[in-house]
Parts: structure tokens; sequence; C-alpha cells
């Protein structure tokens, strides 16, 4: 016990000592964007959302002032990024529709898809998925949204191809295992491995997760015993 409570002082110093760092980064280079962005990007992490906030506020003052477009982009991602974490997903979508830099694109679609996931607008969710797959074919995070909406839709021959995509180059992840169990599932292919595999990797995840697999089940089932 004593040794977790030695490693949490531990870890709290060197987060103490990178927000210090990064404040004095701010203070040697007013005019650096990416300063500004990692502080505010590392209090989001620590759950400062007030003083996170801020520091993007400020920050997009001084860069609006300057007419730097593409240092607005990173902070307008940044703030969007906060925005979403605590739920005020509205104010992260008008954030993410700001962003105009070719470099950020595919990443403001993959969290604009993931906000309309969240509003449970899966059909947008794909939408703008789609648009981020088109930008980074291979990126497992955009996959992975892409299927989880289509999953929502009931398209599950078409979220099995997601969930396959990612599965090649990255099993060890836990919600592509457990989705894909899903859409075997219900596709009445072989789905028990996907699931170990799942469970083996994030157990926590996975006992989460037991409720929409019995229910599925059990809605297997009930179509099952109308077509007998």
């Amino acid at each position: 016990m004593m040794a977790e409570k030695d490693f949490r002082e531990e870890k709290k110093k060197e987060t103490e000592k990178l927000v210090h760092k990064l404040i004095q980064a701010i203070d040697e280079h007013p005019d650096k964007v990416n300063n500004y962005y990692d502080l505010g990007s590392l209090l989001t992490r620590l759950n400062d959302y007030t003083q996170a906030e801020e520091l993007f506020m400020k920050a997009l003052g001084i860069f609006e002032a300057k007419g730097d477009q593409d240092a607005q982009d990173l902070l307008n991602y940044g703030l969007g990024n906060l925005y979403y974490e605590v739920g005020k997903v509205d104010r992260a979508i008008e954030l993410y529709n700001k962003i105009k830099d070719d470099k950020r694109k595919a990443d403001s679609y993959l969290m604009l898809a993931q906000s309309y996931m969240k509003k449970g607008q899966h059909k947008q969710a794909v939408a703008y998925g789609l648009t981020a797959h088109e930008l980074r074919k291979e990126d497992p995070a955009i996959n992975q949204v892409i299927g989880d909406s289509l999953l929502t839709l009931g398209e599950f021959a078409k979220a099995k191809e997601y969930y396959d995509a990612i599965l090649k180059r990255h099993p060890g992840r836990a919600d592509t295992q457990f989705n894909r169990g899903i859409v075997a599932m219900v596709l009445g292919e072989p789905y028990k491995d996907y699931l170990a595999q799942a469970k083996q990797l994030d157990l926590n995840y996975y006992q989460k997760s037991e409720q929409r697999l019995s229910d599925i089940e059990k809605a297997l089932q009930e179509t099952q015993g109308k077509n007998n």
C-alpha cells in the first residue's frame, strides 16, 4: 500500500514539475502556440478544466489578434477536446468545425464523429468517420468509431469490415475484440474467441460491457423463437 502511495506522490511531483516547466516556456516564448496547447491539454488531462479553459481562451485572444490561423486551429482543437471531455459536446462540435488546417483535418473529423456518437446521432458519426477515413485509412480510432456507429445502426456486416481492419494490426484492443464478437454473434459466426480475447485484454471493460452481451443474446433467442 505504501509503495502505491509513494508512486502517486512521485507522479504528482512529476506532473507539477511539468506544469511548472510549461508555464516557464510560455513566459519565455509567449509567441509559441505549442506551449499553450501542451499546457492546456495537460491541465485537461488533470481534470483542471477551469484553468485549462482560461488558458485556451487567453491564448486564442493572443493568436486571433496576430491573425495566426494555424495557431487558432490548434487551440480550437485543444479547447474542443476539453469541452468534449466535460460533456459540452455542442460547443466542442462548433470548435472542431472551425478548423481549417489540412494537417489537423483528420483529427477534427474523428472528434466530430466521436462527438455525434456521444449525442446518439450515429448517422452523422458515420459520415464524419468516413471523411476522416479518407485521410487516414489505417487509423484504429477512426475505424473504431465507424465500426461502433455502424454496429449501433444495425449495419453488422459493414461494421465487421472496420473491426477486421483494426484487428489485423492492433489485436490488443479489447473494445474492438468485444464488438467484433457481438457482430459475429449476430451474424451467426463463431464469436467466443473474440470475447475471450476481450476478457483477457481488459477484464474491467469486459465486465462493464457484459450486460450488452446478455441483452443481445436474449434478443437473438427471441428472434429465433419467433422464426421457428
